[in-house]
């Protein structure tokens, strides 16, 4: 329960930081044309108080996150992860003063039943908190394999099929940045040395690093429509197969590998609907350009 709720509130600090931050920016008019007009409207928008405080929930939901790795299962903790499209959708609609209608709530019930129906199907099992080198060496290879050919396939193709597969490759990095994670946070009681000193902590950082470039190329390459799905079901399904490899988590199939089936179909559905509602993608943000103080011009 402990790691359940640290995940929860891991995930609601991360979609306030995005929503913050987005109203920070949908605050500021934009600054025209160029790079230097962008660094200076940038440079405005990082002395926003919205962007501060979103600053601040990111570095948040960091703790968070690593404290329910710590503490719990890969193969737990990054699917529920997933949750932060439900707390976006809630925290923005509050933010943005915008009503859900009624399809955006069926997808929001559709993702919450879908997380419900995957995480009891599969139960997964807390393994070991640290993994051997030789996992990690054959973990990391096929991990960085396929993030490369995902993003060649990418290369050569536009549109929505080029946000989804970026958005998998993206999703792919940020499990394997969660598996680094966790083997950091194994090796806090080994003392200072143990974590300043051996790799994972700085590989941690580059595969950070290489999921947020990732990421960014996904939404420059189509609607969040598009790569939202492939991003959300590639880390909760990557990330329990790592748990597997690396740390020896176990889940439970056979016969519930049919609710567990259904629960992943219910995760897809879910997040492609959310990731069409305002108060996610970000549509609404244009609105509060035009308007004085935090109330947002009604929509049509």
């Amino acid at each position: 329960m402990l790691v359940v709720v640290l995940a929860l509130l891991a995930a609601l600090s991360n979609a306030a930081a995005s929503v913050l931050q987005r109203r920070a920016a949908a605050d500021e008019p934009e600054g025209g044309a160029g790079v230097r007009q962008a660094v200076r409207w940038l440079g405005r928008v990082l002395r926003r108080p919205y962007w501060v405080a979103g600053a601040g929930m990111l570095a948040l939901s960091t703790v968070l996150q690593a404290a329910a790795l710590g503490a719990g299962s890969l193969a737990l903790v990054q699917p529920l992860m997933a949750a932060e499209l439900l707390f976006t959708l809630v925290v923005g609609s509050l933010v943005f003063h915008r009503r859900p209608d009624r399809r955006t709530w069926l997808a929001f019930a559709a993702l919450a039943c879908g997380l419900a129906a995957f995480l009891t199907s599969v139960a997964p099992a807390a393994g070991r908190s640290t993994a051997p080198t030789g996992r990690w060496i054959v973990a990391a290879g096929v991990v960085l394999g396929a993030v490369v050919a995902l993003a060649a396939t990418a290369r050569a193709v536009r549109g929505a099929p080029r946000a989804g597969l970026l958005g998998l490759a993206s999703a792919v990095s940020f499990s394997l940045t969660a598996a680094l994670l966790k083997e950091v946070t194994g090796r806090i009681p080994d003392g200072a040395g143990a974590v300043l000193g051996t790799w994972p902590l700085y590989a941690t950082a580059v595969a950070g690093a290489l999921a947020f470039l990732l990421l960014q190329s996904a939404f420059r390459a189509g609607t969040l429509a598009a790569s939202q799905p492939a991003l959300t079901l590639g880390d909760a399904l990557t990330s329990v197969a790592l748990g597997w490899a690396l740390f020896g988590e176990q889940v439970t199939l056979g016969v519930r590998v049919v609710p567990a089936a259904i629960g992943v179909a219910l995760i897809g559905a879910g997040t492609a609907g959310l990731a069409r509602a305002p108060s996610v993608s970000g549509s609404w943000d244009a609105a509060s350009r035009s308007t004085d103080g935090d109330s947002p011009r009604p929509g049509p």
